[in-house]
């Protein structure tokens, strides 16, 4: 099998389970944490540090949040099984850089594995991201190129893969759909406000053999909490919405 077709084929198995591959990275991120010696020794230090980790999740969450709230419909999901591209993004954050919303979940996932404070989990982590979604872009990039030709050619060449080249930024065509961040991003709200928190009882028990942690952390998991309880609903309430839709048009013809 040629190089082309085999990192396609991997590419689209890694696309198809790219939301569960990365927990394989959790139990690593245990064992640094439950190694973590800066609670004792320099409880300041440990806050500050907590607070800049969680600072690049943040914008991670943002960066995604941004991209799938100004994309057009049928692009930017959490499709699976197919690649699916109806429109072609090139404005907003897809105009410094093609893949932001690889770019966001790698932001997410490094402020996780930052807060273990372990250079050996960060080092793992750049090498295991760069093979992961190596693949994933190939694969999503070949379909593209496929699907619009010389539109996806022209875009691709001014605008870099992962990096963003901020200063080709252009304003996204369309408005910003604030229903549609919260449906889409209430996974990736869940997963910081519960690594966080849970990370957090995990030093403070290893360490000081108690999980009394500061509020801020009860903060973020309450609020995570509750967004995604109203995440949840909206997306009951669209899928009654859609089947009703539905059943109108069956009725209708």
């Amino acid at each position: 099998m040629a190089l082309v077709e085999e990192f396609e084929r991997t590419g689209s198995w890694l696309f198809r389970w790219r939301s569960y591959l990365p927990f394989v990275f959790l139990p690593l991120i245990v064992t640094a944490v439950l190694r973590y010696p800066v609670i004792e020794s320099h409880p300041n230090l440990h806050f500050v540090w907590s607070i800049v980790s969680l600072g690049v999740s943040l914008i991670g969450l943002a960066v995604r949040s941004h991209a799938v709230g100004h994309a057009a419909d049928g692009t930017s999901g959490r499709n699976t099984k197919t690649q699916v591209a109806e429109t072609l993004n090139t404005s907003g954050f897809y105009s410094v850089a093609r893949h932001p919303m690889y770019l966001g979940n790698f932001l997410i996932a490094l402020g996780i594995v930052l807060h273990s404070a372990s250079p050996w989990l960060v080092v793992a982590f750049l090498m295991a991201f760069a093979l992961y979604y190596e693949r994933i872009m190939f694969t999503e990039e070949a379909f593209l190129r496929k699907k619009f030709g010389s539109v996806f050619t022209d875009w691709s060449n001014r605008t870099p893969a992962f990096l963003p080249r901020l200063r080709q930024w252009k304003s996204a065509e369309r408005p910003l759909d604030i229903p549609k961040v919260i449906r889409a991003e209430s996974a990736a709200v869940a997963v910081i406000a519960l690594t966080f928190p849970a990370l957090e009882f995990a030093m403070h028990e290893a360490q000081q053999g108690n999980v009394a942690i500061e509020n801020s952390w009860y903060i973020l998991f309450g609020c995570g909490l509750v967004l995604y309880i109203i995440a949840r609903v909206m997306k009951r309430q669209l899928r009654r919405w859609l089947k009703y839709e539905r059943i109108l048009y069956e009725a209708a013809k």
